[in-house]
């Protein structure tokens, strides 16, 4: 069995489509295709029904997923222990992270990174979400709790606040509550519940035990401009909501505190391109850490 067609199936399982898979890969479409049935053929299983929208496992290639999965794993850590790892700064490194890091802090600040690694790609991936790392979904998460269970590396990037917010069209209309009681007489805005992908957004309860938000967004961005439009009174993070003038800190005593680890699988540690990001990653939060406090 030929690992660079395992290889191609990994990304063509992770991408969900051929092209997607040939553009990550550099390789050609057709090329691509040809390899795939040829590791099909090789394993005597269709590994993947084919559609004109993408491709989707087979019970077959679920097994085989697995299986592959860890042989990437193996692979990566016995280029490691001997010393096989390409030292340049070079390849595609994916970073997953929820959308109010990734689009109002990281995305603007990606661009000197590249600038002194030119063979170097980055995919930032800014969405409510949480990623597979030993599924290779990212190579490296912002997250919002530290992993327990994995083989993963982590480490603690900064912690932040959230307040409550309004507009000040808003409280000019509706005038401003003076406690956490008073806020059941205003609209409130808050997450769609059951897309919550993980307990620390979870955290309306600590405002108020019952939330019952009448505008549900699944996105911290949403919740901004949502907010910013006068909609309602909304929780929001505050090195976001300090960028806009018009929004007001209402209640300023209750303060919500979370904190943003990076993690990646441990077999990538030895690999140049994954920790010359993780460190730049970390150096950026650290220069400026006054942001989030």
């Amino acid at each position: 069995m030929n690992w660079d067609d395992v290889r191609i199936f990994l990304s063509v399982a992770r991408t969900g489509q051929i092209l997607a898979a040939s553009r990550r890969l550099g390789l050609n479409h057709a090329t691509l295709s040809r390899r795939l049935t040829a590791l099909e053929d090789a394993l005597k299983t269709r590994l993947f029904i084919r559609r004109t929208h993408g491709c989707e496992l087979t019970a077959e290639g679920e097994i085989f997923l697995a299986s592959a999965e860890r042989m990437e794993t193996e692979m990566l850590e016995a280029q490691a222990r001997l010393g096989h790892t390409d030292a340049r700064v070079a390849g595609t490194v994916r970073i997953g992270a929820p959308d109010g890091f990734g689009v109002f802090f990281l995305a603007s600040r990606l661009g000197p990174l590249l600038e002194q690694h030119p063979e170097l790609k980055v995919q930032l991936v800014p969405v409510p979400r949480s990623f597979s790392l030993s599924q290779r979904e990212a190579d490296i998460a912002v997250t919002l709790e530290r992993p327990e269970q994995g083989r993963l590396v982590s480490a603690h990037l900064t912690d932040y606040t959230l307040g409550l917010y309004a507009s000040r069209d808003y409280l000019s209309r509706h005038g401003a509550p003076d406690n956490a009681e008073a806020l059941k007489r205003h609209r409130r805005i808050g997450y769609v519940e059951d897309l919550i992908f993980t307990p620390s957004l979870n955290y309306t309860g600590e405002i108020l035990r019952d939330w019952n938000a009448g505008f549900e967004i699944s996105s911290a961005i949403g919740q901004t401009e949502a907010v910013r439009s006068g909609a309602g009174i909304g929780i929001l993070h505050a090195y976001i909501a300090r960028q806009y003038p018009e929004l007001v800190r209402v209640l300023p005593d209750l303060i919500i505190r979370r904190a943003y680890w990076t993690t990646y699988h441990e077999s990538l540690r030895a690999i140049a391109r994954i920790r010359t990001v993780v460190d730049y990653l970390s150096d950026s939060v650290k220069a400026e850490r006054a942001i989030f406090e």
